[in-house]
């Protein structure tokens, strides 16, 4: 039923709303801190595979060696696949170059609740790019006039001054995990060394069982969808999802502990 209606959802932006209903409901029920925050990644596979990645000046139409990208230079810039344009040729640590995008959350850390989504392009400051935006977004919706200072928990990945220094200005803490091989943490010691600090590096672990779970159960490892839009809008869809079986789960929790 869904595939049939998939074009009107994302049309009308009902996922979204869907998505922040939910959201709402758990602050509601006050499983929500509303201040403090992680901030991650992931990768998701396209729709689209290698053959179809192919120069931009030839569109793949009489290319004969399409497909035979051995001992190629191919990069994003000359080339862009066939079968889905927004896709990126993109790799991150150890794993192989795949046409992909990039899936970004927001959790809050008192429960692991994803209150935040949003798919990108993949490449090296999108992660970064998404969680400012997030975080942003996060802080303005806190009522009242009262200042509060709020938190995001983020990995080694998130240490760049450039983004650091962004949290500040937004009167964010930065609690992300400094990275100090061979080069100095952009977060400052003081921050580094407190006890909220360090309480963060623990909870900002909860946001991969959102994107495990999206993975396996939510089948967002490599989508069946193409277009950043449509991608978009699944990976928001399985969010909500994850929000769902996490509602459900702290209810029975709550009420054996009311038992």
């Amino acid at each position: 039923m869904f595939s049939k209606n998939r074009e009107r959802l994302v049309e009308h932006d009902t996922v979204i709303e869907f998505f922040n209903q939910i959201v709402q409901q758990a602050q509601e029920q006050e499983l929500l801190s509303g201040e403090h925050f992680s901030g991650d990644g992931t990768l998701i596979q396209a729709w689209a595979g290698h053959k179809s990645f192919v120069r931009k000046d030839r569109q793949g139409d009489g290319d004969t060696d399409a497909g035979n990208f051995k001992n190629q230079k191919r990069s994003n810039d000359t080339h862009e696949s066939t079968t889905d344009g927004d896709a990126r040729l993109y790799r991150k640590g150890k794993t192989a170059s795949e046409l992909r995008f990039m899936g970004h959350t927001l959790t809050d850390n008192r429960h692991g609740l994803v209150v935040s989504a949003v798919v990108t392009r993949a490449d090296g400051h999108a992660e970064r790019e998404a969680a400012k935006a997030m975080i942003n977004d996060a802080r303005q919706a806190l009522p009242g006039d009262e200042p509060i200072t709020i938190t995001l928990g983020a990995d080694k990945g998130y240490d760049a001054k450039e983004f650091i220094e962004a949290l500040q200005e937004m009167n964010v803490l930065p609690h992300v995990a400094q990275n100090k091989s061979g080069r100095q943490s952009a977060v400052p010691e003081a921050i580094a060394g407190s006890e909220g600090y360090a309480i963060s590096q623990q909870k900002r672990k909860l946001i991969e069982q959102g994107f495990g779970w999206a993975k396996t159960e939510g089948h967002m490892r490599q989508v069946l969808v193409r277009g950043i839009k449509k991608v978009d809008q699944m990976f928001v869809l399985t969010m909500a999802g994850y929000n769902l079986t996490r509602l459900r789960s702290l209810g029975q929790i709550r009420l054996q502990g009311q038992m």
